[in-house]
């Protein structure tokens, strides 16, 4: 997810780099480019999709997305014959640290953090997620998953099996759809982290004021292949990676990092290389 301007702190970012972003975005097209991005969350949108609602025409929108992705303010997917393009957080972000716009820490919340957790099928990834989170958040956090076409015979056996070994309490675990966490009675998240390794066109909901939202993309155990002992294996490594992203995430030096860092570090998490050094 992260580009060229992607960062370790914001304080780090080159001046050069940052006056590269800026010139990249002085432009009515591009800003308005950004904001259809934006609102398009971590999902992206493909580009002819972006051209229709500028109303510019295909070459010219070419012509902008080069620029902001060699600035590093967009990212490109791509997803079967099409490409999806999205913003850069992290990199927006970083502009913010640079001039020394970053808001106030994240401090005085007076409970437990809340994470949702999302995937399509709400039945193995975010299951994983949200039992782990759950154990290790030491009450400082309160995880909960859902999914957009959540599974209608539950939690793969399989995962569930896991869990259980590993010692987590599986009976709270459930294939729940999203529409539960939407609208006023539902929690009010503080993080939304997406972990499917494919965009298949899904817009996620408005889940509110969250303080920062992700995407960690993660491979689908429903569709590891091969015997019983290769797919073990393979679960055991999905189990591995999302704890070790989590374990970075409660680390997090939550009430001295200002919003916009947050929302890098947290962004960043879903690049292996560089989760490993968050």
């Amino acid at each position: 997810m992260c580009t060229k301007l992607c960062f370790h702190y914001a304080r780090n970012m080159e001046t050069k780099s940052a006056a590269a972003a800026f010139a990249a975005l002085g432009q009515p097209t591009r800003l308005a480019l950004i904001q259809n991005l934006q609102g398009a969350g971590p999902e992206g949108l493909p580009a002819g999709e972006i051209a229709e609602a500028l109303g510019v025409p295909p070459s010219t929108l070419s012509f902008h997305l080069r620029a902001l992705e060699e600035a590093g303010l967009i990212t490109p997917q791509r997803q079967g014959r099409q490409v999806l393009y999205a913003s850069a957080p992290a990199a927006f972000a970083a502009l913010v640290g640079f001039l020394g716009g970053a808001t106030a820490p994240i401090t005085g919340l007076g409970r437990a953090m809340r994470v949702l957790f999302l995937c399509t099928r709400n039945s193995a990834r975010s299951i994983m997620a949200e039992a782990i989170l759950n154990r290790i958040g030491a009450g400082r956090f309160r995880a909960y998953s859902a999914g957009s076409e959540p599974a209608p015979d539950g939690p793969l056996p399989e995962v569930l099996a896991q869990l259980q070994a590993l010692g987590h309490d599986v009976a709270p675990l459930r294939s729940k759809s999203w529409e539960e966490f939407i609208g006023p009675e539902a929690p009010r998240f503080d993080f939304v982290v997406a972990l499917c390794d494919t965009l298949e066109g899904q817009r996620c909901p408005d889940f509110g004021d969250t303080i920062t939202s992700a995407a960690w993309p993660l491979p689908d155990p429903a569709k590891f292949s091969g015997g019983g002992a290769e797919r073990a294996t393979l679960l055991n490594e999905l189990y591995a990676a999302l704890r070790r992203r989590l374990d970075i995430f409660t680390s997090l030096p939550f009430t001295t990092l200002d919003r916009m860092a947050l929302q890098a570090r947290v962004e960043a998490l879903g690049n292996p290389m560089m989760g490993a050094r968050a």
